[in-house]
């Protein structure tokens, strides 16, 4: 029989029967709050938050100091120059969006992980990058109406990535499609668990940004929870 006297976010025990790996912070059948999600994320992140804080500090050091370069290039000498990175940096942006998702679901279901997990969208670069384009572009469009219906948007397609990153055959505009379909009745709870974190990125403005290594784990790790929760719980309905 289950053991009901635990915190919110800990797993149920059994007597004899193994627990999925999926159910060991937190029962994902059953919508969570935010603050759960952001509980079973501090558990999740011991033992590998400074090396989920190093990849991102991997990924900044990637984009950044390039960026400057080129565009102080732009500046001085040609500003195709910096338009050209800045084409190559959105290219990019995908694969990696897809590397991360991957990188903190794989966290969250106990599998191994390592720094390079975040390259691993590059092996399905063309369907990342599409994804990236036609989620910027849709976002955009709808943002020429105004800014609110823009945010609606980009909410409603917060999960495409790890969609994709679950179904490796799915279309990217099926993706977004399935994506809407998911966070119907949830973006708010989404934006509530971001709006959660705003202190904290105040807080990291007095780190010269040092900081936001240690919170992005912590809050794409959430995001990924919620995703999770999402899935299991529609599924299981």
């Amino acid at each position: 029989m289950a053991n009901t006297e635990q915190d919110p976010y800990a797993p149920p025990q059994y007597d004899s029967v193994p627990i999925n790996a999926k159910y060991r912070h937190m029962d994902y059948e059953i919508i969570q709050p935010n603050s759960v999600l952001r509980a079973c994320s501090r558990k999740q992140l011991q033992g590998v938050w400074l090396q989920m804080a190093m990849a991102f500090l991997v990924f900044y050091l990637i984009i950044f100091p390039p960026s400057i370069i080129f565009s102080a290039l732009g500046l001085f000498y040609n500003q195709a120059i910096s338009s050209l990175f800045s084409i190559a940096i959105s290219i990019v942006a995908g694969p990696f969006a897809l590397g991360f998702a991957g990188y903190f679901i794989k966290r969250i279901r106990d599998e191994d992980i390592s720094i390079g997990n975040i390259f691993s969208g590059f092996k399905r670069f063309i369907p990342s990058v599409l994804l990236m384009f036609f989620m910027y572009l849709f976002i955009c469009l709808w943002s020429f109406l105004l800014v609110i219906p823009g945010i609606i948007k980009a909410f409603s397609y917060s999960m495409a990535f790890f969609i994709m990153y679950d179904d490796p055959e799915i279309k990217p505009l099926e993706a977004l499609k399935k994506s809407q379909k998911m966070m119907k009745g949830y973006k708010g709870k989404l934006f509530i668990l971001f709006l959660s974190f705003f202190g904290w990125i105040i807080l990291t403005a007095f780190t010269m940004g040092i900081g936001y290594l240690w919170l992005a784990p912590y809050v794409y790790l959430s995001v990924a929870n919620f995703y999770e929760n999402l899935k299991i719980s529609q599924e299981k309905a």
